[in-house]
């Protein structure tokens, strides 16, 4: 693939550029034949990568209740987490899992010979880190398909300005396109950002965000064990790499980010932020080698002037918050009461959220309590009913705003969203050419370490 650099673009540029190109994507969508499968019409779906998310991504697929689906695919690179998802799905939907040994597909090439197995108009699962999120959907628009891909979907600035290109292309050949930022199919939300925006708590001056309890995933990771390359070992530990994930800082918060920002209708303009790792050792006295800190604070600037404000921390022993908040000239809104959208949310007179305060609770039907089914149905029944559908430039969006307050706290240095747009640092070129036996992106030192952020002192790069 040729490699697209959109070099000095500013923000402004790119927003006056995008309006010009959706109204021409929009006249060629009218030329270009419809890519999808009608409604009478089993819609295959191939996963590729099947770890935890990805499984549960191809098990709200298939509870679409719309129309026949079927999994007739998988890929990964470990066929050990390959046969677990398969087993699991199976398990669970027999009928609706079609996936014989020969197409379940193992290796770092395996994404297309899943694709290779749908048509056009079926749909790709995207699951895998999200460092491989450009090369897989530069696959699935040469195909045809249409796409879910799971969050983040860039790292970085390179790989942001690849994806707003492929986005452009996507929706030019009128393909469907859903990304996992699953708050923004929550009804709650939907709800209160019309409240919002409406006017019922005044202007918004400030937001905040706390992602905050103890580590999860593979937020630390020990030395590298014989019998593993470092390539496969920071794919299966990509939490704890920046490379594959953007950190823990990007998997973990870019919800909260997310929906905070849909909820101001705007998108910060600067960061900076601190952060740092308290503790480096596990509790058996093992140095871990991984490149995150386990404590962010970080402070984003809107164009207006106000401000959002997000704390993250992966330390065991601390108090617990996970939720979110905005203050408005007129009143205060609960966003997320806990969790990364959860119910209910409400709204209130002044600053305080005491009962006899509020103004609104939201109250949801059961059946559209899942805010991970209600992507998958919203999909699904643009796909079915060919309405226009393409997520993948605000997630975007979304994910270099993430990077945006990681690289603040990592350089230690205020940056501006212009600068993380078009800055040159591709943490992992060459990701489309990667077999089992390439090189890793990051290379350890003569003792197994990993570079890891220097605030202050490397200041134009996380590492």
């Amino acid at each position: 693939m040729n490699e697209t650099t959109i070099k000095s673009t500013s923000r402004r540029e790119f927003l006056k550029n995008t309006g010009r190109i959706a109204a021409t994507s929009a006249f060629m969508v009218a030329a270009v034949p419809r890519m999808y499968a009608g409604q009478s019409n089993t819609i295959k779906v191939a996963l590729v990568g099947c770890g935890g998310r990805g499984t549960g991504a191809a098990d709200n697929a298939l509870s679409v209740k719309n129309g026949p689906m079927k999994l007739v695919a998988m890929a990964d690179v470990f066929e050990n987490r390959l046969n677990s998802s398969y087993n699991n799905l199976k398990k669970g939907r027999a009928d609706q899992v079609d996936v014989p040994r020969d197409r379940r597909f193992v290796g770092f090439d395996a994404y297309k010979q899943a694709m290779d197995c749908l048509g056009p108009g079926d749909v790709a699962i995207f699951a895998t880190p999200p460092a491989f999120r450009w090369v897989h959907f530069t696959y699935a628009i040469k195909k045809g398909l249409n796409v879910f891909m799971e969050k983040p979907v860039t790292v970085d600035g390179p790989t942001s300005r690849r994806m707003f290109k492929l986005a452009k292309e996507a929706t030019a050949k009128n393909l469907k396109v859903g990304v996992g930022l699953m708050s923004r199919h929550s009804r709650a939300l939907e709800e209160l950002f019309k409240r919002i925006q409406d006017g019922e708590i005044g202007d918004i001056i400030l937001q905040r965000g706390y992602r905050m309890h103890g580590p999860i995933g593979f937020f630390s990771s020990p030395p590298k064990p014989p019998g593993i390359s470092d390539l496969l070992y920071q794919v299966k530990r990509f939490h704890s790499f920046i490379w594959a994930s953007g950190g823990n800082f990007s998997d973990f918060n870019i919800h909260i980010i997310d929906h905070l920002c849909w909820m101001k209708n705007a998108w910060p303009i600067k960061a900076q932020a601190l952060g740092g790792r308290h503790y480096r050792k596990s509790p058996k006295g093992i140095t871990y080698v991984d490149q995150n800190f386990d404590t962010y604070s970080v402070e984003y600037t809107y164009a207006d002037g106000s401000k959002f404000f997000l704390d993250g921390r992966c330390i065991e022993g601390c108090k617990h918050i996970y939720s979110s908040a905005a203050h408005g000239s007129e009143g205060m809104a609960i966003v997320s009461k806990s969790g990364d959208c959860g119910m209910p949310s409400s709204t209130y007179r002044g600053q305080k959220p005491e009962r006899s305060n509020l103004l609104w609770q939201s109250k949801v039907k059961p059946d559209e309590r899942n805010p991970y089914q209600n992507e998958w149905n919203d999909l699904m029944d643009a796909i079915r009913s060919d309405k226009p559908y393409n997520e993948t430039e605000s997630g975007v969006q979304t994910s270099l705003v993430t990077s945006l307050g990681r690289m603040a706290a990592h350089t230690g240095q205020e940056i501006t969203y212009d600068e993380i747009l078009n800055c040159d640092h591709e943490m992992a070129p060459g990701l489309d050419k990667l077999t089992m036996d390439s090189p890793a992106p990051l290379k350890p030192d003569a003792d197994g370490r990993y570079p890891v952020p220097q605030p202050g002192i490397i200041k134009k790069r996380e590492y």
